[in-house]
């Protein structure tokens, strides 16, 4: 009888669980961090100097990584090859013929060399610093567009490097920018030689173009100012065919690369970035807001409201007894419903003569 009392003990000391180590988590440290991540992902007013700070460091780090790509010349000439091959097969091969048109105009070529080396880096600056100063609960969002659309874009250039038309061997096109002498283009001078020229696709011409196009038209008031919109990607994309910096599939790279980046930025953020609030909190309303004081507020339940109108009656049997209606006159007063002999027992004698 021992051996079987000290079993059992045994046995309920092996499989009584930890309260530590095997207990659930808290509530309030689950609806803590849920608080804490929306903080994250909630929309906050820029910086002026985190925002430079962070464009130059992340453009810096995308040239160094673009450029670090070995030129595999070889492969990327093989791949231009078959890239002009399956337009061919398609019957959309039109860059060669669009290439020697422009070029017969010597100002138009020229012109289209200036904006291919100058508005793909004006043009989305000016976009970044007009949602910086108009639209700054937005801006976060639309940035990180243009920062995922950029970093999937040197997968492309190390995955798949491309040589661009202009430097394809017998291929029929002109290198436009070699015979006109543009200055200020990666591909001319000493420019190129600080800029991996086998890196076409994708095109970001088109991934940063399109996205200042989309930005502007769904943000922009002015009717004319979102036509322009619409008119930049469409130009840019008839720019890097007609100076032979691109193929058309190098677009619909840079396309795809785009449709990534918003993606990225919907998922977390949870809505596009037209969507989001125009402006946003202070950052001394932002500290108060998601303070360990404000996390708590956030997490509190609200408190009820009591319904407007007349109290509700209680249910039979609970409460005083002149609350219920269903009692009788007798009850609710004494004198009512006495016998008649205790009635008159009750009243005074009245004095003789009255």
């Amino acid at each position: 009888m021992g051996e079987s009392h000290v079993t059992t003990q045994e046995n309920r000391g092996a499989v009584t669980p930890s309260l530590v180590v095997d207990g659930p988590e808290p509530a309030g440290a689950t609806r803590s961090t849920a608080l804490r991540l929306r903080s994250l992902r909630s929309p906050r007013r820029p910086r002026l100097w985190f925002e430079i700070l962070l464009i130059a460091v992340s453009y810096w780090l995308y040239s160094l990584v673009r450029n670090a790509v070995p030129e595999q010349k070889a492969a990327a000439l093989r791949n231009a090859d078959w890239i002009w091959s399956l337009e061919h097969t398609v019957g959309l091969a039109f860059e060669e013929t669009v290439n020697r048109a422009v070029n017969s105009v010597t100002w138009l070529i020229v012109s289209m060399n200036y904006y291919y080396a100058t508005l793909h880096f004006v043009v989305t600056i000016g976009v970044l610093v007009w949602l910086f100063r108009r639209h700054p609960g937005r801006y976060a969002a639309a940035r990180l567009i243009l920062f995922a659309t950029t970093g999937v874009a040197l997968l492309g250039y190390y995955l798949f490097p491309l040589a661009p038309p202009r430097l394809m061997d017998g291929g029929g096109f002109i290198d436009t920018v070699a015979l006109h002498q543009t200055w200020g283009s990666m591909a001319s001078g000493n420019f190129k030689e600080m800029s991996n020229q086998y890196a076409a696709m994708p095109s970001m011409h088109i991934g940063w173009s399109l996205w200042c196009g989309l930005t502007v038209f769904a943000l922009a008031r002015a009717p004319w100012a979102r036509v322009l919109g619409l008119l930049y990607p469409a130009a840019t994309l008839v720019v890097i065919v007609a100076t032979a910096n691109h193929f058309w599939l190098d677009a619909v790279g840079g396309v795809a690369c785009l449709t990534f980046g918003y993606a990225v930025s919907y998922t977390w953020y949870g809505s596009l970035p037209h969507r989001l609030p125009k402006a946003v909190p202070g950052p001394a309303a932002a500290r108060r807001r998601f303070s360990p004081r404000g996390l708590a507020a956030l997490g509190r339940r609200p408190a009820r409201r009591r319904p407007s109108g007349p109290a509700p009656r209680p249910a039979p049997g609970r409460g005083r007894d002149t609350a219920r209606p269903g009692l009788s006159s007798a009850r609710r007063n004494p004198q009512e419903g006495r016998a008649p002999q205790e009635a008159a027992a009750s009243v005074p004698p009245s004095a003789p003569g009255a």
